[in-house]
Parts: C-alpha cells; sequence; structure tokens
C-alpha cells in the first residue's frame, strides 16, 4: 500500500472503479506512439449511435514537469501543464481549454504521512474554489471536499467520507450530494494480483427514498484475459471481456442487458487501444 492516506478523491475509488472501468456503450480505437525526443502521442476516434468524433493528444514529460495538449475534430483545445515538488510534497496542475477559456482551473495537491490537501481555483468570473483535506494513515483514511462560489458567497456541495483499507480489501462510505445520497462499498480481493475480486455498494438517496445495490466482479481467465460482470437491482446486467492482443495492447467488448425487459435491444460498446 502506498504512503499517506490519499486524496479525498481516492476514498471508494476501487469499488467505483471495478464497477465502471471499461464498460462501454460506444466504439472506440486509439493508437499511441512515442517519438525519440520523448513525445508521446495519441489518436482516438470514438463512434457513438449515428456521431463520430476524434482528438489527438500530445504529451512532452521532462525532469518533474509534463504538458498535454489534446485538440479534437470540434475544433476544442485543451492544455495541461503538470509540475512536481515546486514546493516539497506538492503538486501543481494548470488546465487552460479554448474556445471555452472560463473553463480553466488552478489545482494545488498536497501530500503528507497523514494528510492530503487539494484546492482548485476556476479561472473565470464566477471564481469558483474547490477544496478537500484528507486525514489517516494507508489503512484508515476520513476526509471532506467543499465547493465555494466566490460571487454568491454559497457553498455549491459538500462530501465526507471514511474507508478503511487491508491488503486483500476496502470499504468506504460516501455522504454525499449535500447530504442527500449516502454510498456504501466493499472489495475484496481473491488473490495478490487483484485481478479476482468482488465488489458490493449500496447507495440510497433520502430525498427520493431509493435504494440502489450493485453487485459485481471480475476473474481473471488467464494472463492475458480479464472478464467482469456487475448486476444492480433494477436489472440492469452487463458484463466486459478484455483481452491483451500483444503487449500494453487491449480489446474489450462490453455489453448490457436489461432482464426486466428483454425486449429491449442490448447495448454493445468496443474498444481497441493499440500501443507500442
Amino acid at each position: 500500500m502506498s504512503r499517506g492516506p490519499g486524496f479525498f478523491s481516492d476514498i471508494g475509488k476501487k469499488a467505483k472503479d471495478l464497477l465502471t472501468k471499461d464498460y462501454l456503450s460506444d466504439h472506440k480505437f486509439s493508437v499511441s506512439t512515442y517519438s525519440e525526443s520523448g513525445v508521446a502521442l495519441t489518436t482516438s476516434t470514438v463512434k457513438k449511435g449515428g456521431y463520430s468524433s476524434g482528438d489527438v493528444q500530445a504529451q512532452y514529460i521532462y525532469k518533474n514537469t509534463s504538458v498535454d495538449v489534446k485538440v479534437d475534430t470540434e475544433s476544442n483545445v485543451s492544455a495541461t501543464l503538470t509540475a512536481v515538488d515546486i514546493v516539497p510534497s506538492s503538486k501543481t496542475i494548470a488546465t487552460l481549454k479554448y474556445p471555452n477559456y472560463e473553463s480553466g482551473k488552478l489545482e494545488v495537491q498536497y501530500f503528507h504521512p497523514h494528510a492530503s490537501l487539494t484546492a482548485a481555483v476556476g479561472l473565470n468570473r464566477v471564481t469558483p474554489i474547490d477544496f478537500s483535506v484528507t486525514l489517516g494513515t494507508p489503512t484508515f483514511a476520513l476526509g471532506a471536499e467543499a465547493g465555494y462560489e466566490t460571487t454568491s458567497s454559497k457553498l455549491t456541495k459538500y462530501t465526507a467520507g471514511i474507508t478503511v483499507t487491508k491488503p486483500d480489501s476496502c470499504a468506504s462510505i460516501i455522504l454525499g450530494d449535500k447530504g442527500d445520497t449516502i454510498k456504501a462499498s466493499y472489495i475484496h480481493y481473491l488473490d495478490s494480483s487483484k485481478r479476482n475480486g468482488a465488489v458490493g455498494e449500496i447507495t440510497r438517496k433520502f430525498s427520493t427514498n431509493e435504494n440502489t445495490f450493485t453487485v459485481g466482479g471480475s476473474h481473471a481467465i488467464d494472463s492475458l484475459t480479464l472478464l467482469k460482470m456487475k448486476l444492480n437491482n433494477h436489472g440492469s446486467l452487463s458484463a466486459v471481456l478484455q483481452h491483451e492482443v500483444i503487449p500494453k495492447s487491449l480489446v474489450t467488448i462490453s455489453s448490457e442487458f436489461d432482464t426486466k425487459a428483454l425486449d429491449k435491444t442490448p447495448r454493445f460498446g468496443v474498444s481497441l487501444a493499440l500501443k507500442p
């Protein structure tokens, strides 16, 4: 396990990733290349329904600094500058976008063996401020995050969470949506590789008295192939099959069925990611 309690966004992340990561409903193809000068170039295309889009992303890393630039087919440009240890044990991230330049953001992260802090300021007239703090150790942590809008002097969000992590399991509880939603999750790994595991998550929304319970798991068929499945109490059954066709290159096939309405057409997604 890593040093320190991690960031607030890490609370419940392991269970969330197992239940959401790689579950697709579109068709995606990406190719990554690396130049001798150290520039990583990734070209992606996505087809969802009858709509297709694409983007090109370039990344350059020099010592403790990295620059990411992304351009898509709708002429949107985004640039991210990341610098590590400008102040010891910190990371500074600046994001700029065009033409929607008001969505730019400046974020500072600070690491400590028993605490982590993040603060982000939006680069627009409203000047939203997001901040979070997490206290604890790699095995036990609690934290909170909040959003504040300077023009209205109001809190736009506040969330609290707690997590207990062991080498083979992790349990988390998050109170979010300004106290309107509570989510509890538990993930248990069945082997040291953490490719075989089971997860359960229950979410209750107090304003609507709605409960959602989801169970899922992953199983390594062999060293190159991974199968994931999940089912919730609303009857949604999803599966993912991922295979490493060549080293670092993955083909992913995903499907989703409504077990309470089998007459509906299932949704399928496919992804092919090629890396050298």
